[in-house]
């Protein structure tokens, strides 16, 4: 028998407006503000304000209970946005003193695979919101879509970190259990493991029909745990599994309502990420490929898996150095939002299930669609660039002001 680290990823990108041809060099509305607006109200009512009330409840009523959240910064400021009042909710959390707070990048972007200065910036901007919303500094690490090699074990360490989660993946475990703490191949910091098959039948299987386990109740959940030996069974998921992805009328809410009671029957508790730190690590794990929690590759292929995707994230970053070295705050910003891995994920052309979880989080009607969107977007962009630098009479050293940014 061990204890339950239950962790939320809370997460929405701004997304690209309907970008032409005949835009660029135009106009530098990339995002569509009303859009994201109206999502990001329609999740708030449908998952955010209902679960925050639910998870305020539990930890009222259950001295245990506790749970964990990554929230990235383009939700954070979403939510100052277009729905002030789920921040409030977060920050009402807070101040329980039961939840958690875990640093990421903030733009919820690839940079860990493309610019380590880009991800060092991002990761350092994302603890000072953390800080600034919630009072808490991070020791725990999230990397975007739980994305993980050797070198971001070495990355989180350099950054400080004592921890990072990422996928409890078969490849990577072999015959060892995701439920033991770990330590990363040369680098002094813990693994700490999505235990994937029990976090996916709440995350993916829960409303599923035609599931032989359907309908899934806390109490069969918990008689699932109980045996289970370990220092912690890990449950990541999307936070929007809870109203959004599985909608009220599915039962999920009330599975979460009585779940910390089904598992008091076992005597399992709660603990944070941060709780694992004094567990000695059962022994080092080497992770030479990237791994991440999406699509059955659990790889990075939902993002750079075609030729669209490879060549839309290479540009991209071929454009920092120059945002950076505009000085234009506002230009950068943008930039930075276009780095969310999202943009990539609405370009895979996978088939099956995965393409149809795909299709499902997409605003638009075809990769190639998303694609050409955003490589407008980029154009527009880089035509910027060069009209400042023919413009500029006074030439400022790029590395003093990428500095800077």
């Amino acid at each position: 028998m061990t204890d339950v680290c239950l962790y939320f990823q809370v997460h929405q990108p701004f997304r690209l407006a309907k970008y032409t041809l005949f835009d660029i060099g135009k106009h530098t509305r990339y995002f569509d503000e009303q859009k994201n607006k109206e999502i990001m109200q329609k999740i708030a009512g449908k998952c955010y304000l209902p679960a925050n009330q639910i998870i305020k409840e539990l930890i009222r009523k259950n001295d245990d209970f506790k749970v964990a959240y990554s929230i990235t910064g383009t939700a954070l400021e979403q939510f100052q946005k277009y729905a002030p009042a789920v921040l409030r909710s977060f920050k009402d959390l807070a101040k329980t003193g039961k939840v958690e707070f875990l640093t990421e990048t903030s733009h919820h972007s690839l940079s860990s695979l493309q610019d380590k200065d880009e991800f060092s910036y991002q990761v350092r901007q994302h603890q000072k919101l953390i800080k600034e919303h919630f009072g808490q500094k991070p020791k725990i690490f999230r990397n975007t879509e739980l994305v993980y090699n050797n070198e971001v074990a070495e990355l989180a360490k350099d950054l400080g970190f004592k921890a990072i989660l990422t996928e409890g993946w078969d490849s990577i475990l072999g015959w060892r259990s995701p439920n033991y703490v770990y330590k990363a191949k040369d680098a002094k910091i813990r693994l700490l493991l999505k235990n994937y098959r029990l976090s996916d039948d709440i995350a993916f299987r829960f409303s599923d029909k035609h599931w032989n386990q359907w309908p899934l109740t806390a109490d069969k959940y918990a008689e699932w745990i109980a045996p289970i030996m370990g220092d912690s069974v890990n449950l990541f998921m999307d936070y929007e599994t809870f109203g959004e992805h599985h909608w009220h009328d599915t039962g999920i809410f009330n599975f979460l309502k009585h779940l910390p009671k089904a598992l008091a029957k076992h005597n399992i508790s709660f603990q944070h990420p941060s709780e694992l730190l004094k567990v000695e690590p059962k022994e080092e794990l080497d992770v030479p490929n990237t791994i991440s929690w999406a699509d059955v590759e659990r790889d990075t292929s939902a993002w750079l898996g075609n030729k669209m995707q490879q060549a839309a994230n290479a540009k991209v970053y071929q454009l920092r150095e120059g945002v950076l070295a505009s000085g234009d705050e506002e230009l950068i910003e943008k930039w930075r939002k276009l780095t969310t891995s999202d943009h990539f994920y609405y370009m895979c052309t996978k088939w099956f299930a995965d393409g149809d979880v795909h299709k499902y989080f997409s605003p638009y009607e075809s990769p190639y669609e998303a694609f050409i969107t955003y490589m407008n977007v980029l154009k527009d962009m880089k035509l910027r660039l060069q009209e400042r630098e023919r413009h500029s009479e006074i030439r400022i050293p790029i590395r003093k002001l990428a500095t800077k940014y």
